[in-house]
């Protein structure tokens, strides 16, 4: 009989839960910019290149996720020049990959920069499962993590 490993689920403090939770504020903050700017293109039917929506949705990915941490870090008492200090010095190679990883999924899987509801859940695990490696590699050798 299969029983899930106490070390993921059952001790926050643990790298594996510590970096899962990093990894889904980072999809979050993410997300937003991303899907929102593929969203408004696609509802406004703007006709530009695949490659240019998708790079301006990675742009504004990193710059929600990047705000999402900062009100994260400030609910945490942190300072507001540290916490955007933090915020930008969270891995960029992480974010990068994660936005990356999602938006290939969407060219993939629809073709072009579309949203369609069977598409965002399965973009939205890419992106997910991608960084999250990595994320806990950081944590459990260095110590590193965004907050």
């Amino acid at each position: 009989m299969f029983q899930p490993s106490l070390t993921l689920i059952g001790n926050v403090n643990t790298p594996g839960k510590k970096s899962a939770h990093n990894t889904k504020w980072c999809l979050i903050g993410c997300a937003i910019g991303d899907l929102g700017t593929i969203f408004y293109f696609q509802i406004n039917e703007i006709a530009w290149p695949t490659l240019n929506i998708m790079i301006l949705a990675i742009i504004n990915g990193l710059i929600t996720s990047i705000i999402l941490e900062t009100i994260i870090l400030l609910r945490q008492n942190f300072s507001l020049r540290q916490a955007i200090s933090t915020a930008l010095g969270m891995s960029f190679i992480s974010m990068i990959s994660m936005e990356i990883a999602m938006n290939v999924t969407d060219v993939i899987l629809t073709g072009g920069a579309m949203l369609t509801w069977w598409v965002v859940p399965i973009m939205l695990f890419v992106g997910f499962i991608t960084p999250w490696p990595y994320n806990y590699w950081r944590l459990k050798n260095y110590n590193i993590a965004c907050h």
